[in-house]
């Protein structure tokens, strides 16, 4: 702060200078008689005091650019070689490396909310913070933000660098913190003074190591060290450092790594080499032995655009990680036994000892010369890889792990923000109650969380091939945790929430599996203006507001949503809206099967359905005509409000929005919510998982329509569902068709079909989205 004082003073000075040049210029000709003479000396003082305070204000990098690229460090062991690179730059040390030291400030605030979660179960564990390769104490003041340094009972800052450490005790007297101990020791033999007193296993509540895993050439001890220390239930390990990694040699340990984890040849070639010459690790190995040595909590994958966007990308990545002997029973039973599946799950297999004996016949070939005692030592191999991140999280087990497939890179994000069929009507026939299992395409999550709300079934198997749409999902179970009423309706009401970033990584976070945090994370700006906006059905959105300007009748939009009868909203729609939506433009465009996926999440053979049984005009009359004569969209048809105005209302919106639904799923810790499991697969696949009468209800929205007729798959799935629902169990869909071709499959393979509601024109809607043509349902009877 002292240096930019001093530029800014030199460069006002120099500007005063230019400003009154001509009185200064007079004054100077009067005592030198000579004005060429007055000339140069009034250029040479500006110039004078602008060298000056661009030197000023550029000290700290140029300090840094000597002391990393030009002096040399003539010393040979790791000691001496760190005090010499950081003598003369110790004191611009903070100055020059926020640039550089990418993904420090989110390492912490991540831990800091990770601890809190943690110390909710276990308050009075002593809280021990040991900070190796802390250097200047920086990260020390940093996370006072996020987390109050005064409530750590002791913190340990350890480095081998006596100029850096220096300057940290220097930063804590200043601020006053008695609680915290400066070590100056080599990292892989750290040592605490208490030690001398007691075994110091599982002793440590935290440890962090920024961008210091790279520079210790032991790091094996060291990780081995902290895994002995650390605490195993409530132990954090938090890294931040640059990594470079080449692909991975198997589908679970990519999943442990994260996306976007590989860095390309060139990447990994040019950063290795470059950093070599700091003696800076970038080999993939450090990361590796992390990855394998403790159980991944979180992982993020960065480029650091350091200096020139886009062309400088230095890879560097966020780990946070636990103890691998933490009890992770809990998830393992949510896995392989409510979850069933068994993908990605590496816990140790209930191997049967085998025996010589049992391998070997014994072969009779009369006594042995040599008498020797027979050794039949029972052999076991219990060497496993960690488990997937999901058995370390420390939320709730709602996401299931899942290996990304081609398919999976095919969806880069979600394409419902929001869920378009009316589980008002589901309820009505679903009758559920807490005995119930049920399972439910995931969409946006809006009808699994009504279903939750309304009758709190036992179980609610949520399941899509998009993973994108499991992140939203698990982002508002997260999120109804960690946050009050008015941050949850801002984000998935108003659609918009300025603070969204921080309240990812402060609060959210520590209930989201590893794969949704980084969609997250990545994904940060989402929540910034219109989320609504977002995702391919957010294309839908913003033509229809094209359209209305276009037409003139935005204002009439408006007032359509807020019309205060159902004569007064009718005469809006007959006048107003109806010519605009009905016209031959908009209904070729809806015709249009490139619109039809990309905007409204049609496929192909949905669409034939509904050409085969009439024209898209037709279609589009009967869901949109009865609609503004039978709801009221000011309250409660909250569907068509949200595509018109792009955000919900308090008195307009889905359950889980409203203050008595959001209280409902939080209530006794978030009971209501215990039910759900998310599974990002096919709905065959997840079914093969389940034992027999395992389910009740089945809510499958219009899934079938996305299959040609006479489509194997579809025999194959409904046999799945007929193995997996208990007797008098029951499928409900919705169909674009009146009779979808499926019902036949439905009752060859032994269930009862009945068509709840089928559409018969213009006039009487099914519901308050009237999007489908029918709507079925199939129940085992025997």
């Amino acid at each position: 702060m002292a240096t930019v004082s001093r530029a800014l003073l030199l460069i006002g000075s120099a500007l005063v200078v230019y400003i009154e040049r001509r009185y200064v210029s007079e004054a100077i000709t009067y005592w030198t008689g000579s004005s060429t003479i007055a000339a140069f000396i009034l250029l040479g003082c500006s110039l004078t005091a602008f060298v000056l305070a661009l030197g000023s204000a550029l000290r700290p990098q140029l300090k840094f650019i000597w002391h990393c690229f030009i002096r040399p460090l003539h010393a040979s062991d790791q000691r001496t070689r760190l005090d010499n690179f950081y003598k003369g730059q110790a004191d611009v040390y903070d100055a020059t490396r926020s640039g550089l030291l990418r993904g420090r400030n989110t390492m912490l605030n991540l831990s800091a909310s990770h601890i809190r979660t943690m110390r909710a179960k276990n308050p009075k564990q002593k809280l021990i913070w040991v900070d190796i390769g802390g250097g200047t104490g920086h990260n020390i003041e940093l996370m006072d933000r996020h987390f109050p340094v005064s409530s750590f009972d002791a913190i340990y800052l350890i480095d081998l660098c006596e100029p850096l450490l220096q300057v940290a005790r220097e930063r804590f007297v200043k601020r006053g913190w008695t609680n915290i101990t400066v070590l100056c020791q080599d990292a892989s033999e750290f040592a605490l003074p208490e030690w001398a007193r007691s075994d110091p296993k599982g002793s440590v509540s935290f440890v962090t190591l920024s961008y210091s895993l790279s520079m210790i050439p032991n790091f094996y001890a060291l990780l081995d060290r902290i895994d002995y220390v650390l605490s195993p239930e409530n132990g954090l390990l938090s890294v931040v450092d640059f990594y470079t990694s080449g692909k991975q040699p198997s589908l679970h340990e990519k999943a442990i790594g994260g996306t976007s984890k590989e860095c390309g040849w060139l990447s990994r070639w040019f950063w290795q080499i470059w950093f070599d010459f700091d003696h800076v690790s970038l080999s993939p190995h450090r990361r590796d032995y992390l990855e394998y040595k403790f159980g991944t909590v979180k992982t993020y994958n960065g480029r650091n655009r350091f200096v020139i966007p886009f062309i400088v990308r230095i890879p560097y990545y966020i780990w946070l990680g636990r103890s691998r002997s933490c009890d992770v029973s809990r998830f393992c039973h949510a896995f392989e036994v409510e979850g069933g599946n068994m993908l990605g799950n590496c816990s140790p297999a209930s191997f049967t000892t085998i025996k010589d004996s049992e391998m070997i016949p014994p072969l009779e070939i009369g006594e042995p010369v040599l008498k020797t005692k027979a050794s039949h030592a029972d052999a076991l191999i219990t060497v496993t890889p960690p488990l997937s991140s999901f058995h370390y999280h420390l939320g709730k087990p709602w996401r299931l792990p899942y290996y990304e497939q081609a398919i999976h890179q095919a969806f880069r994000t979600f394409i419902y923000s929001f869920t378009w069929e009316d589980p008002e009507v589901d309820m009505k026939y679903l009758n559920l109650g807490p005995e119930d299992s049920m399972l439910v395409i995931t969409s946006a999550g809006d009808n699994a969380l009504h279903y939750a709300i309304a009758a709190q079934p036992k179980r609610i198997h949520c399941v899509d091939m998009n993973p994108c749409q499991g992140h939203l999902l698990e982002l508002k179970l997260a999120a109804v945790q960690a946050l009050e009423y008015e941050d949850f309706f801002s984000m998935f009401g108003d659609g918009h929430h300025p603070k969204f970033r921080a309240l990812l990584d402060s609060k959210i976070a520590p209930l989201l599996s590893s794969i949704a945090y980084q969609f997250w994370h990545i994904n940060d700006n989402a929540f910034f203006k219109a989320f609504y906006l977002k995702g391919y059905s957010g294309w839908a959105l913003r033509l229809a507001r094209v359209i209305f300007s276009i037409a003139g009748v935005s204002k009439d939009v408006e007032a359509l949503c807020n019309a205060g009868s159902m004569a007064q909203q009718e005469q809006i729609w007959r006048e107003k809206l109806k010519p605009v939506l009905l016209n031959p433009i908009v209904v070729a465009l809806l015709k249009s099967p490139i619109f039809c996926w990309n905007a409204l999440g049609v496929p192909l053979n949905q669409r034939r359905m509904v050409l085969d049984e009439g024209s898209m005009y037709e279609f589009v009359r009967d869901t949109l005509n009865p609609l503004p004569s039978t709801y009221s969209f000011k309250d409660g048809a909250y569907f068509y409000p949200l595509t018109l105005l792009g955000h919900y209302t308090p008195s307009s919106c889905p359950e889980y929005l409203t203050r008595s639904g959001f209280q409902a799923l939080k209530a006794n810790n978030g009971e209501a919510t215990d039910a759900f499991r998310l599974h990002t697969d096919s709905i065959y696949n997840v079914l093969r998982g389940l034992t027999s009468w395992s389910l009740t209800r089945a809510v499958i929205m219009d899934h079938l329509d996305w299959f040609s007729p006479g489509s194997k798959d579809v025999d194959d799935e409904v046999d799945q569902f007929y193995r997996v629902l208990s007797p008098g169990g029951f499928v409900l869909w919705r169909s674009a068709a009146r009779k979808p071709w499926y019902c036949d499959v439905f009752e060859r393979k032994g269930f009862t079909v009945t068509a709840l509601g089928v559409r018969k024109g213009p006039d009487v809607p099914l519901d308050r989205v009237n999007m489908y043509a029918s709507f079925w349902r199939a129940v085992k009877t025997t």
